[in-house]
């Protein structure tokens, strides 16, 4: 399993950073941008997305690899 990718703010931009990371990996005009780098780095490595709002908060998130609590459908 990779490391978990967040997208967080940076100098105005967006930037996509693995967990751990010192650097940033991308930094894009737009968190759309970021989030859609995010995701196929995700993917690829079997890892979660964590998206950060411009305060820096962790305010969304997907996991792309065995989830030891997957979500119920209550359907």
């Amino acid at each position: 399993m990779g490391k978990n990718q967040h997208v967080i703010p940076h100098h105005g931009q967006w930037a996509v950073k693995g967990a751990g990371n010192e650097k940033v990996t991308r930094v894009v005009n737009t968190q759309a941008e970021a989030i859609a780098i995010a995701q196929g780095i995700a993917k690829n490595q079997k890892s979660d997305t964590k998206i950060h709002g411009v305060d820096g908060r962790i305010r969304a998130g997907n996991s792309y690899g065995n989830d030891p609590f997957p979500p119920r459908d209550k359907k």
